[in-house]
């Protein structure tokens, strides 16, 4: 088996981050310590996809675009990029992925017992058009293998989970050096889909809070889990709201990254652990394991045979139209105190892919508590 990764098509538009259905109402503000944002509340013209947070309602747009192999203009306005206001402009391409979304409920309720067996993505595949003719190509070309979304049975001869997370903690150093580190510093660089590279740092301590800040020319964007919920704060040229609220397989994926910052707790932060069957990334030999952290979906982490260490991680988010994965390949692991850290890591996702390489880290650094204060809207 070789597992082999081809980007959606809507990736290499460098898209930004959008809404197929509505579009920002400036007037919608709340104050901090409200309930999460629904998308209603935030964005006009919504007519379908009410009653779901607003990054929640961000990967569904991201799924739209994944899906037809489009970035945003496709649906909206030309005039809309850069324009929060005209993605709320109406036009037949939003009418028909109204009726395209009914559709696709009204088949899954009627034949599938409500039961998401079908989304935008099994008809279109990366098109703007569903598919209906077989294609040569790939009937006889390599296979490609795709990405469990599902918990997979554990393989007949695969190796324990256990022993597998046990080969990757004495990867790293060992156990007792892993506990020992109990917070870090980092600096680096941060570069996103045809961006300009950005200084970076990193604010870790365990077992799990963790704030990425990306600085830029005017403003600063700063990812945070703060042990408890997580957030992005960042420009409304960047985002819809200057603080954005995570919630569900987000903000799962925010403390699961937190925590494996610290991988002495690795064994804690996911359960119903199985091992699969060994394969390859770039023919590099992999022993996969899944875990989950919230008993539906998995994440799949892939370790290197030879070293143990850990070189991807994928993760999916929840959408009301299907599953949106998060794919974090690690590399460059270098010596930091005695413990092993990966100073590259490549993040993709169905709209973006961003990458941070690390120039400098600073075990055990007093790390303030400010860094992990969630900011005023």
């Amino acid at each position: 088996m070789k597992l082999k990764f081809k980007l959606a098509p809507g990736c290499a538009a460098a898209i930004v981050i959008a809404c197929l259905l509505s579009a920002v109402s400036a007037r919608s503000q709340v104050l901090p310590g409200q309930a999460s944002q629904m998308a209603e509340q935030v964005f006009k013209n919504v007519t379908v996809l009410k009653g779901i947070p607003v990054n929640q309602f961000m990967a569904t747009m991201g799924f739209f675009s994944a899906s037809l192999g489009e970035n945003c203009t496709f649906c909206h306005v030309q005039e809309s990029g850069g324009n929060w206001e005209r993605y709320a402009d109406d036009n037949a391409q939003k009418r028909t992925a109204r009726g395209m979304i009914a559709m696709m409920n009204g088949i899954n309720k009627t034949y599938f017992a409500g039961r998401r067996a079908l989304t935008c993505y099994s008809c279109h595949r990366g098109g703007d058009r569903p598919r209906v003719t077989p294609n040569l190509a790939e009937l006889y070309g390599p296979p490609l293998t795709e990405e469990p979304d599902t918990m997979q049975a554990p393989g007949a001869k695969a190796p324990s989970a256990d022993s597998v997370l046990d080969k990757y903690i004495e990867a790293l150093g060992g156990a007792q050096r892993l506990a020992s580190l109990a917070s870090f510093v980092a600096k680096g660089t941060f570069q996103g889909y045809g961006e300009q590279k950005r200084p970076l740092e990193i604010f870790a301590k365990a077992p799990n809070q963790r704030s990425i800040v990306v600085h830029g020319i005017a403003a600063d964007s700063t990812t945070t889990f703060d042990g408890r919920v997580g957030w992005i704060a960042a420009p409304t040229t960047e985002r819809p709201l200057p603080v954005l609220d995570l919630t569900g397989g987000d903000l799962d994926g925010a403390r699961l990254d937190a925590i494996l910052s610290f991988p002495a707790r690795i064994k804690q932060a996911l359960s119903q652990w199985r091992a699969g069957f060994p394969g390859f990334i770039d023919d590099r030999p992999v022993q996969i394991l899944q875990g989950s952290s919230d008993g539906r979906y998995p994440t799949n982490l892939y370790f290197d045979r030879k070293t143990g260490l850990l070189v991807r991680l994928v993760r999916y988010t929840d959408s009301p139209v299907g599953l949106g994965p998060t794919q974090i390949d690690y590399d460059d692991y270098r010596d930091v105190a005695g413990l092993k850290m990966p100073f590259h890591m490549t993040v993709t996702w169905l709209d973006g892919r961003s990458e941070i390489a690390l120039t400098d880290v600073q075990p055990n650094a007093t790390v303030d508590a400010s860094k992990f204060t969630r900011p005023a809207r």
